[in-house]
C-alpha cells in the first residue's frame, strides 16, 4: 500500500493544478445538484415490517390519517372561566385555521358530536390537519398558524400549538458550531505555528464536508431520508477531515525538515501518513456501514451517508492536500524551520517525560487508567432510551404538552392506538375495551371509532403516565399480551410509544451482533496492520472501556442532570434510542484512528530493531503531538454540536466528545503504552499459522527502499 500511495502522492504533486480543478468542479457539481435535484428530510423514525409500523400504514390507508402532518392547537380559558363562554372567539379561530394554506380540516373542541375538552370543560384543543407529510409543513405555513393563535390570546384565552406540524427540519451551521470550527482553527495554527497552512488544512476538510453533505442533499431527492443524517455526516466528516490532513501534513512538515525535496516528501507523506489515514478511514468505514446490521432503514442509511463522507475525507486528503502542498512548497513550515539547517525534529519535552513516566510507572498507570474509566462508566446500568423527543424548552410545543398533562393527564401527550381487523371490527373493539380499561396504567379507553366500510376500528387508549416513562412502555407490552388472542380478528398495537418500543427492541437485539462483527472485522485489520494479536485486543479492550465512559457521562448529565447548566440542557429525561449504537460506530472507528497513528510509529520503530520500551518511547514522542492535536479537534468540532444542538443531535454529540477525550488522553496516552510495555517483546508476536497473512505496510517502510534509490541517483533538473 505504502508503495501505491507515494505513487499517488508523486502523481498528484507533478499534476497539482489538475487535481485542485477536478476536486472545486467536483464541489460546484454537486452544489448544482443540490439546488436542483434536493428534497426534503423527514423525522419518521420506524421499521418496516414491525407491528406499530404495518399498522400505521393500515390506518392510512383505511381511515387516511396517521402520515399527514397534524397540529394540536391547545386553548386553556381563564382562571374561573369555561371554555363555552368564549363560543366566538373558538369558532373564528377554528375558521382562520380551517382557511390556512395547506390546511386540509381542523376541528372545533365545543363540536358536540365530537368534542375534546377536559372534564372541567376548561382546556380543549383543536386539530389541525394538513395535506402533507409531518416535517414538510413551510416555516411560512408554521407561522400563518401562530397568527391565527395570537388573535384568540388577544381574547383573553391561553392559546398554544404542538404536534408534527410544529417540527422544524434542524439545519447544519450555527454559533456554537463555528466556535467549534474556530478552535480546532486555533489548536492547528499552534500545532503548524502558520495560520496559512492551519487555514489550508481546514479548508481542505470544508471541502469534503460540502461536497458530502451536498450529495446527501442530492439523496434526499430520491429517497426520504432522517433529518439528523446530513448533520451527522457533516459533524463526524468535518472532524475525520481536518484529522486525516493534519496527519499527512505533519509528516510532509518533517520531511521537509529532514532535507527532502518538495515532491520527495509530498509523495513519503502520502505513502506513510496516507497509508495509516487510508487504513483508519476504512476501520470507520466498516464500523459505519456495520449499522445495517441492525435492519433499521433509517440507520442504515445515516451509516451509509456518514461512510461515504469519511470516503471523500481520505480521497481529498491523498489527494487533494498533496496537491495544495506541493503548491505551497515549502512554505507550510515556519520562516525559522524554513532558515534552518535539515534535521530530525527535536524531542518535544513534555512528551517525553509523559512516556517515561507511563512505561515507568506502567503497572500503577494501568490500573489507575482502568479504575477510573470503570467508576465513570457506572451509570450505564441505568440507561435508558426512547425516541419521544421532548419539545425545546420554553417553547409553545413545551406550554402545550404541559396544559394538556395538566387538564387530561400526564399520558394524554402519548396515546396509544389500537386497531382492530376482522368482520365486526367495531363491535370486537367495543368488546375487547373493557379488559383493556382494567389494566395498570390506564386512565381511560376511548370509545370505538369504526372505518366506512365496518371492518376495520380504531381505539385510543390513553395511559396515566407520561409518553417516556417505563410504565408506558410496559402498557405497551400488556396490551400486546392481552391482544394476542382476538376471537374474530386481529389487533395492532401503535402510536409513537408503540413505535419507539419497536424501534428501541430492535437495537437492543441488533447491538450486540452488530458489536461482534464489526470488532471482528476491525481487529482482522488490525492485525494485519500491526503483525500482532496482543497490540489489537488491548486497543480493543480500551475501547470498551472509552465507550462505557462515553455513554457513561452521558446519563449522569442528560439522564439524572449531573451538570446539565454546563450543556445548555433543556430537561432529563431518556436518551433517544439511536444514541448507544451510534455513539459505539463512530467511536469505535475514531478510536481505532488512533490506534493505528499512534501505535504504528511505535510499530515502525520496533520493526527497525528498537526494544519493547525503547520502541513505545519513541513512537510516542513521534506520533503524541499529533494525536494529541487530532483529539483536541475533534473534540471541539463534536462539543460545538452541544450546547445549541438540536435534541437529537445534542446528546450523540457530547457522548461523541467525551469518548473522544477519554480515548486519546486515558486511553491511548496512558492505558495502551503502559499494557504494552508490561506485555514487552510478546505484544508484537503473531502465531506461525497467521504468519501468511499480508502485510499492508502501513509505516511505509517499503519506501525505504526509493529513499535509498533517490540518493544514489539524484533526479535531473531542468
Amino acid at each position: 500500500m505504502a508503495k501505491l500511495l507515494y505513487k499517488l502522492g508523486m502523481g498528484a504533486h507533478r499534476r497539482r493544478l489538475p487535481v485542485v480543478l477536478i476536486w472545486l468542479l467536483v464541489l460546484i457539481g454537486a452544489g448544482a445538484g443540490a439546488f436542483t435535484l434536493g428534497g426534503e428530510t423527514s423525522n419518521s423514525m420506524s421499521i418496516p415490517g414491525q407491528e406499530s409500523t404495518t399498522a400505521l400504514e393500515r390506518i392510512q390507508d383505511t381511515f387516511g390519517s396517521g402520515e399527514t402532518a397534524q397540529a394540536r392547537v391547545v386553548l386553556q380559558a381563564p382562571d374561573g372561566q369555561k371554555l363555552p363562554q368564549h363560543l366566538k372567539t373558538i369558532t373564528d379561530l377554528v375558521a382562520d385555521e380551517s382557511a390556512l394554506q395547506g390546511v386540509r380540516s381542523a376541528t372545533n373542541p365545543l363540536d358536540p358530536a365530537a368534542p375534546s375538552v377536559n372534564q372541567d370543560v376548561n382546556v380543549g384543543y383543536s386539530t389541525v390537519t394538513y395535506d402533507v407529510k409531518p416535517g414538510e409543513v413551510t416555516a411560512e405555513q408554521r407561522a400563518d398558524l401562530l397568527k391565527a393563535v395570537d388573535k384568540a390570546r388577544a381574547a383573553g384565552l391561553t392559546v398554544e400549538v404542538s404536534g408534527t406540524a410544529m417540527q422544524e427540519i434542524p439545519h447544519i451551521g450555527g454559533a456554537t458550531e463555528a466556535i467549534g470550527v474556530v478552535l480546532a482553527l486555533v489548536v492547528l495554527a499552534l500545532t503548524y505555528g502558520s495560520l496559512v497552512t492551519a487555514g489550508m488544512n481546514l479548508l481542505s476538510a470544508g471541502i469534503g464536508v460540502g461536497i458530502g453533505a451536498l450529495g446527501i442533499t442530492i439523496a434526499t431527492g430520491f429517497m426520504d431520508l432522517q433529518s439528523t443524517t446530513p448533520i451527522l455526516a457533516s459533524m463526524l466528516g468535518l472532524a475525520v477531515g481536518i484529522d486525516y490532513a493534519l496527519f499527512i501534513i505533519n509528516r510532509y512538515r518533517q520531511e521537509l525538515r529532514r532535507g527532502s525535496d518538495v515532491g520527495h516528501a509530498v509523495a513519503t507523506a502520502v505513502g506513510t501518513a496516507g497509508s495509516a489515514v487510508v487504513t483508519a478511514g476504512l476501520t470507520v468505514v466498516i464500523a459505519l456501514v456495520g449499522l445495517a446490521i441492525a435492519g433499521i432503514p433509517f440507520l442504515t442509511q445515516m451509516g451509509v451517508s456518514a461512510a461515504a463522507t469519511i470516503v471523500v475525507a481520505v480521497l481529498i486528503a491523498i489527494t487533494l492536500v498533496p496537491a495544495v502542498l506541493s503548491m505551497l512548497g515549502r512554505r507550510v513550515l515556519t520562516r525559522k524551520e524554513r532558515a534552518a539547517e535539515a534535521s530530525e525534529p527535536k524531542d518535544r519535552g513534555v512528551v517525553r517525560g509523559w512516556a517515561g513516566a507511563v512505561t515507568r510507572n506502567r503497572v500503577a498507570a494501568l490500573l489507575l487508567s482502568v479504575v477510573a474509566l470503570g467508576i465513570v462508566s457506572i451509570p450505564v446500568a441505568s440507561m435508558d432510551t426512547t425516541l419521544i423527543q421532548k419539545p425545546p424548552a420554553n417553547s409553545t410545543q413545551e406550554r402545550a404538552d404541559q396544559i394538556l398533562a395538566k387538564g387530561f393527564g400526564e399520558g394524554f401527550n402519548g396515546p396509544i392506538i389500537v386497531l382492530f381487523e376482522g368482520d365486526g371490527a367495531a363491535a370486537t373493539a367495543t368488546r375487547e375495551s373493557e379488559p383493556l380499561a382494567k389494566l395498570s396504567d390506564v386512565a381511560l379507553v376511548a370509545p370505538a371509532q369504526p372505518s366506512q366500510d365496518g371492518k376495520s376500528a380504531l381505539v385510543t387508549v390513553i395511559p396515566k403516565s407520561g409518553p417516556d416513562t417505563v410504565e408506558t412502555e410496559k402498557l405497551v407490552a400488556d396490551l400486546r399480551a392481552e391482544l394476542s388472542d382476538v376471537q374474530g380478528g386481529k389487533a395492532y398495537v401503535t402510536g409513537a410509544t408503540a413505535v419507539s418500543v419497536d424501534v428501541a427492541t430492535s437495537l437492543d437485539r441488533a447491538l450486540p451482533i452488530y458489536l461482534a462483527v464489526v470488532v471482528g472485522l476491525a481487529l482482522v485489520l488490525l492485525v494485519l496492520v500491526f503483525r500482532s494479536l496482543l497490540v489489537p485486543l488491548v486497543g480493543v479492550l480500551g475501547f470498551l472501556l472509552t465507550i462505557g465512559s462515553s455513554l457513561g457521562a452521558t446519563v449522569a448529565v442528560f439522564q439524572w442532570g449531573w451538570l446539565a447548566d454546563a450543556v445548555n440542557l433543556d430537561g432529563t429525561g431518556p436518551l433517544i434510542s439511536l444514541t448507544p449504537i451510534l455513539v459505539i460506530g463512530i467511536l469505535f472507528g475514531l478510536a481505532m484512528d488512533y490506534q493505528i497513528f499512534l501505535v504504528s510509529r511505535m510499530h515502525e520503530a520496533h520493526h527497525r530493531g528498537a526494544k519493547p520500551i525503547e520502541a513505545i518511547t519513541t513512537g510516542f514522542r513521534q506520533a503524541a503531538p499529533v494525536v494529541i492535536a487530532a483529539a483536541l479537534i475533534m473534540f471541539s468540532v463534536f462539543a460545538g454540536f452541544v450546547p445549541a444542538g438540536e435534541p437529537t443531535v445534542k446528546s450523540i454529540a457530547f457522548a461523541l466528545a467525551v469518548g473522544i477525550f477519554v480515548d486519546a488522553f486515558v486511553v491511548r496516552m496512558v492505558l495502551v503504552p503502559a499494557a504494552l510495555a508490561l506485555l514487552g517483546e510478546r505484544a508484537w508476536w503473531l502465531p506461525k499459522f497467521l504468519r501468511w497473512l499480508p502485510e499492508l505496510d502501513v509505516e511505509g517502510t517499503a519506501l525505504d527502499e526509493i529513499e535509498q534509490k533517490d540518493k544514489k541517483e539524484p533526479v535531473a533538473v531542468g
